[in-house]
């Protein structure tokens, strides 16, 4: 056999490996219920083979170079994107040196209630806040009947997560511990809290040494508004729990809050699960979940290892991008923290994508790079325009979380993919373009599941 025919076999063999590779594409896209990507796959598993083919098929018939030259192609289109270029992208100053006041995040000032003294001390504070929360109080509300997206199934599912929620919130603060704690040993009481907390049903889990700007400066919510927080604990605990794909590519409608509200459930009980655990050794603990938070819990969680915050203003996670929810228990138990694991190329990629931006319904997501605030370098989004959507169509929206490359399923072909990602800046452009070729720019909102479909 010559040289030639030799390459003409390579050839073939080589367009087969790109068919089967597609067709599996075809499949995996399909089971994710994707089906812009799973009708994509079956385009390329068409289409890509064929100049292997023809090639194979031309110097099989006449002595030409056309295999060789297709094979040396493909060698290079796929070690160049894996050249280690722009993999360790600069470190930049992003650790706050200021304490955010709780009582200015939106779901505090949603609580306000006109005629109240809260109300008055706050708007006489901030009185700057005054007209644009007025524009949020004028919208039906979330969860509220009169919303675009209001559905009464989707709508009560929610708030029975929330109202589950809220049970725990009387436990959060119990300070009763035995006379005297139980000797650990901090290397095995850190390996079985994080075990056991996946065990639990958490994805990752992570531990910081607590820092002065991972707290509020004053607490926002509850019985204790107004109140200095003040926080004697020397760790903090933080772990994410996933939010389901399907559901939230369902963004804005019903199924994405009724996912959102049942794993700030989940990981709100596993939090108090942990922290009560603690409190039983004899040591101090405090689970911080939705709605009683003392913790800046994405600042804990990034500094735990967990992951880095991205465009959207939201913990970015190595496995599931931000299609996660947080919780922290803080403690003086004896642990072993982790340290953290900075990755610029996250970084990188987030700066590149600007997907979250482009598909914002309210256009509450900057396109601009990170820019310094507050002394630190970050981005920030329009927090009352994301709310003011919120309260007009009813549900806390996701669209963002949902489109974001980094959301796809944690499997071994989306793996792939993120291993590339923090490799190469050529193949972080790449996967951009793919991503945007395979999903859509603008990926459509799927339909709802059979058992939903009178709920959108």
């Amino acid at each position: 056999m010559s040289g030639t025919q030799i390459f003409a076999v390579i050839s073939l063999a080589v367009g087969a490996v790109v068919l089967l590779s597609m067709l599996v594409f075809a499949l995996v896209s399909w089971q994710e219920e994707e089906p812009y990507a799973t009708k994509r796959a079956v385009l390329m598993a068409g289409v890509l083979p064929l100049p292997y083919l023809a090639a194979a098929m031309m110097d099989l018939r006449w002595p030409t170079a056309v295999s060789p030259t297709l094979i040396t192609l493909t060698a290079l289109a796929i070690i160049i994107p894996l050249l280690p270029i722009g993999n360790n992208p600069p470190a930049d100053n992003d650790t706050p040196t200021t304490r955010i006041d709780e009582r200015d995040i939106m779901f505090s000032r949603n609580l306000l209630v006109d005629g109240s003294k809260r109300f008055a001390d706050y708007y006489a504070r901030r009185p700057e806040k005054r007209p644009l929360d007025d524009n949020f109080r004028k919208r039906p509300g979330l969860a509220t009947k009169g919303a675009r997206y209001y559905t009464p199934i989707t709508a009560s599912a929610a708030h029975a997560s929330f109202k589950a929620v809220a049970a725990f919130h009387p436990t959060l603060d119990d300070e009763q511990l035995p006379d005297s704690p139980q000797p650990v040993d901090a290397t095995e009481i850190t390996q079985f809290i994080k075990e056991w907390t996946k065990k639990l049903g958490a994805v990752s889990v992570g531990i910081t040494k607590l820092q002065d700007y991972h707290l509020y400066s004053t607490v926002g919510r509850g019985d204790k508004y107004g109140q200095p927080v003040t926080l004697e604990h020397q760790f903090g605990i933080a772990f994410t729990v996933e939010m389901d794909k399907l559901l939230l590519d369902r963004a804005p409608h019903g199924p994405t809050m009724m996912e959102s509200a049942q794993q700030y459930l989940n990981s709100g009980a596993i939090a108090v699960q942990i922290a009560e655990f603690i409190r039983h050794l004899g040591y101090a603990a405090r689970a911080h979940i939705d709605g009683s938070y003392r913790v800046v819990c994405p600042l804990v969680a990034r500094d735990a290892g967990l992951g880095e915050i991205g465009r959207m203003g939201l913990l970015m996670t190595p496995e599931l991008g931000p299609r996660v929810r947080l919780a922290v228990v803080t403690t003086d138990l004896p642990l072993i923290p982790d340290e953290r694991k900075r990755d610029m190329t996250m970084i990188d990629f987030c700066t590149r994508c600007k997907k979250c931006a482009d598909v914002c319904p309210s256009k509450s997501i900057s396109f601009a790079d990170r820019k310094e605030i507050d002394g630190v370098l970050r981005w920030q989004i329009n927090s009352e325009s994301c709310f003011t959507y919120w309260c007009t169509i009813g549900t806390d929206c996701g669209r963002c979380m949902s489109v974001c490359p980094y959301s796809h399923p944690n499997n071994t072909m989306h793996n792939l993919v993120r291993a590339g990602i923090k490799q190469s800046a050529i193949f972080r452009e790449a996967a951009l373009k793919l991503d945007d070729f395979v999903y859509g720019r603008f990926p459509a909102t799927l339909d709802n599941p059979d058992w939903l479909k009178e709920t959108r």
